[in-house]
């Protein structure tokens, strides 16, 4: 499936060009982090794996007094959303780290693809700042026949009419990011021996 969507209106442009001038990890006068370039061969902090080649959407954490401690600053960073991000985000939740920011793929924002891998429907792995939205505001797409990274994919959309576009074509159901519980990331981890 080709999507052909105008990126950015004017704002958004301004934005972008306004956190070019910012540090890599976020704004120096205390608000909210911006989200970081996750290209230039970047391994994800819960599983170890290459961000990118894989496929599927990433994510990106950022907390308030926790840092990855071989990086100077900035967030947690994860090449799969079923099998990293969620899984380290409840992990640490329990833990009691508090979140500044939580960044995920957002495929309203881009332009993609729908690609055949090992005869499979897969999702790209935008990695650049721009094609991240506020995880908790998305819509995710689980149980469709499109994997993401390692397989079982959940596919985040901005914009609803694109995650039901999403959802006519290649099936699967939204949800929003807080339906997303420890109990339905398991299931969707599950679904991995019977993927389509």
């Amino acid at each position: 499936m080709r999507r052909r969507r105008l990126l950015q209106g004017a704002a958004t442009v301004g934005t972008a060009g306004l956190a070019g001038c910012l540090s890599m990890f976020g704004s120096d006068n205390g608000e909210r982090p911006d989200p970081v370039d996750l290209s230039g061969g970047k391994f994800d902090d819960q599983g170890g794996m290459e961000i990118g080649p894989h496929g599927g959407a990433n994510g990106q954490i950022f907390y308030e007094n926790e840092t990855p401690s071989e990086r100077d600053g900035g967030p947690f960073w994860f090449h799969t959303l079923v099998f990293g991000f969620f899984p380290f985000y409840f992990d640490r939740r329990n833990r009691g780290w508090e979140t500044t920011a939580m960044y995920v793929t957002d495929f309203s924002a881009v332009e993609y693809e729908v690609q055949k891998r090992d005869g499979t429907p897969t999702m790209p792995s935008p990695t650049a700042p721009d094609t991240f939205g506020d995880a908790s505001e998305l819509t995710y797409v689980m149980d469709s026949s499109v994997r993401g990274g390692m397989g079982p994919g959940l596919h985040p959309f901005s914009d609803e009419q694109d995650a039901d576009a999403f959802v006519s074509e290649y099936g699967g159901e939204p949800v929003a990011f807080d339906d997303l519980t420890p109990a339905v990331v398991e299931q969707i981890q599950g679904s991995q021996s019977m993927s389509r």
